[in-house]
């Protein structure tokens, strides 16, 4: 089952990961949200990670925790 997080304006979203590879030819996983669960979808937020909420706007992000 995927991860799903519903954001302050009450909007669904599911998480998804993607393995892409950079200039220097380095591999590496990026996180996105999505408003419909796709076959890219993560079971949960990776360890050391957080789920921030833009207030402005309800957008949301994944970043390393401080």
């Amino acid at each position: 089952m995927a991860y799903k997080h519903t954001n302050s304006k009450g909007v669904t979203y599911y998480l998804n990961s993607k393995d892409v590879t950079l200039r220097g030819g380095k591999t590496q996983t990026i996180y996105y949200f999505s408003k419909d669960e796709r076959p890219e979808a993560v079971d949960a937020v990776p360890a050391g990670m957080q789920v921030n909420e833009n207030p402005r706007n309800g957008f949301l992000t994944v970043s390393r925790k401080k």
